[in-house]
């Protein structure tokens, strides 16, 4: 009998070159709003951030929708998110950054929109070979339909080597900064394989990924995503 297994998922091993170091934070609350706060005030402590060749993507900070009784608000900067001490501050660095980024943030207290934000020690935390991937937030062409958003997407998937098989977008939201509102839509994609996944993860997808746009995550399940394509 001839018998050969695919191994072809288990013997991928995820490359540590890109990263997401996550920081314990105290912090009471955040406007729902905050990227552009967030970002501006990283790169204020540590101005290296802001160069292109950091290669730094800083998630938003995220918290689940509802706990004991408080349901998230809407979208907005006069909104504010409960964080609790479970929250990270997540960061996405090239390796060879990770030692400057933990030494420049820890213990340091930054404002942001008027909320003090104190930062505690980071960890390492390796990229996930998980093949369902979500960003919440992705800016492509301004006023994009959401048929021209996807088309937008599968083009500059397929530009970096990752073949779109399921793909779902969310509705649009709109991210404050000084230069007017800026177009989002959340993207999750399903069915990946885990180097396309990784792949996806380094890279990232579109611009402002220091306003936490175009990072992808790790996630359960295309169906929760929303909206259809």
């Amino acid at each position: 009998m001839f018998w050969q297994e695919d191994n072809h998922k288990t013997s991928f091993q995820i490359p540590d070159d890109i990263v997401d170091v996550l920081f314990s934070l105290v912090c009471k609350r955040l406007p729902v709003d905050h990227a552009y706060a967030l970002s501006a005030a990283l790169q204020q402590t540590a101005p290296w951030i802001a160069g292109d060749d950091s290669g730094v993507a800083v998630h938003t900070v995220h918290v689940a929708g509802s706990q004991n009784g408080w349901e998230r608000p809407g979208h907005g900067t006069d909104q504010y998110l409960i964080l609790s001490k479970r929250t990270k501050l997540t960061i996405r660095v090239p390796k060879q950054h990770t030692a400057a980024l933990i030494k420049d943030l820890a213990g340091q207290t930054l404002d942001v929109a008027g909320c003090p934000l104190t930062i505690g020690p980071g960890k390492i935390r390796q990229l996930s070979k998980t093949t369902t991937l979500l960003s919440r937030h992705v800016a492509s062409v301004p006023d994009a339909t959401e048929a021209g958003f996807l088309d937008w997407a599968a083009q500059a998937l397929s530009d970096q080597g990752i073949r779109v098989r399921k793909a779902l977008c969310g509705k649009m939201t709109l991210l404050t900064t000084p230069s007017g509102m800026l177009r989002t839509r959340s993207l999750m994609l399903s069915d990946l394989t885990p180097e396309e996944s990784v792949r996806l993860q380094q890279q990232g997808l579109g611009p402002h990924g220091k306003l936490g746009c175009g990072i992808f995550i790790p996630h359960k399940g295309i169906e929760a995503v929303g909206k259809t394509a």
